[in-house]
């Protein structure tokens, strides 16, 4: 089943998604459960120059033609 999820991460972070006031990051990502869990669990460490204090999702309607991304 292919899902998609809108997120914000908190605490002293950069991303090339969205930055946004009050050093967070917002994104959108589409893929399966365990694609979307695993990309969750990296957002929850951040890179290391970051300082994750929490990251929030919910889901969000599927958008046409994007089924899969890959993380690193």
């Amino acid at each position: 089943m292919t899902k998609r999820i809108q997120y914000t991460v908190y605490g002293e972070v950069q991303g090339w998604v969205k930055n946004v006031a009050g050093g967070k990051v917002e994104g959108e990502a589409q893929g399966d459960e365990e694609g979307i869990q695993k990309l969750l669990k990296v957002l929850d460490s951040g890179p290391s120059a970051a300082t994750v204090t929490k990251v929030e999702t919910s889901d969000i309607d599927l958008k046409e033609g994007e089924s899969s991304y890959t993380t690193e």
